[in-house]
């Protein structure tokens, strides 16, 4: 995560170092590839493929839609930062657990456990994001879902040759129309 000043801040740190690298991997993983929060807790370990260079998504946890549009699985490719992060935390992984990410008291890490690692992580780093008139928020602002909305801002500002397409793709929307009303305004800011 980058601080206020712009630069990646390495002063959160857990009690334990496994914790840290578990942390570390959950939000690279998150925005790397824009996963829902509920997709990022119901992932298991056998999901990782290619020595975790990719994630396999699926369709039983992705969104499902209320009608026939049921996503099929995906594979997605990760980057060399988080295929590194994810391979050391699992050479230190300290649970036998079939959940890529479990917590410390179950099998597996909640939706609201990964909402409080990401507001602490956010609040110890001071990061202050950009909300969508261009003004700085606060650490309070930084949830899962916003780091998904990061990845979109990424896609269009800082990688070149992404179109919506693209990001409609790798947030697995349902339409182009919901990338389109969600992503369009996306300016540099």
């Amino acid at each position: 995560m980058q601080g206020a000043d712009g630069r990646r801040n390495a002063v959160y740190r857990t009690s334990t170092e496994y914790l840290h690298q578990r942390d570390d991997a959950i939000i690279a993983t998150v925005y790397d590839i824009g996963l829902r929060i509920v997709e990022l807790v119901a992932l298991d370990i056998d999901y990782l493929r290619d020595d975790a260079s990719k994630l396999y998504l699926p369709g039983h946890i992705q969104k499902d839609y209320p009608n026939e549009n049921t996503p099929p699985p995906k594979t997605l490719g990760l980057a060399s930062d988080t295929t590194r992060l994810l391979r050391s935390y699992l050479t230190n992984r300290w649970k036998d657990s079939s959940a890529l990410f479990p917590s410390r008291s179950s099998d597996r890490l909640s939706t609201q456990g990964v909402r409080d690692l990401v507001h602490k992580v956010a609040e110890v780093a001071e990061v202050r994001p950009f909300k969508i008139d261009g003004n700085r928020g606060d650490a309070s602002d930084v949830t899962p879902h916003a780091l998904r909305h990061s990845t979109a801002w990424r896609m269009m500002n800082a990688e070149d040759g992404n179109t919506l397409y693209d990001v409609r793709s790798r947030l697995r929307h349902r339409s182009i129309q919901t990338t389109g009303r969600i992503y369009d305004h996306i300016n540099d800011v």
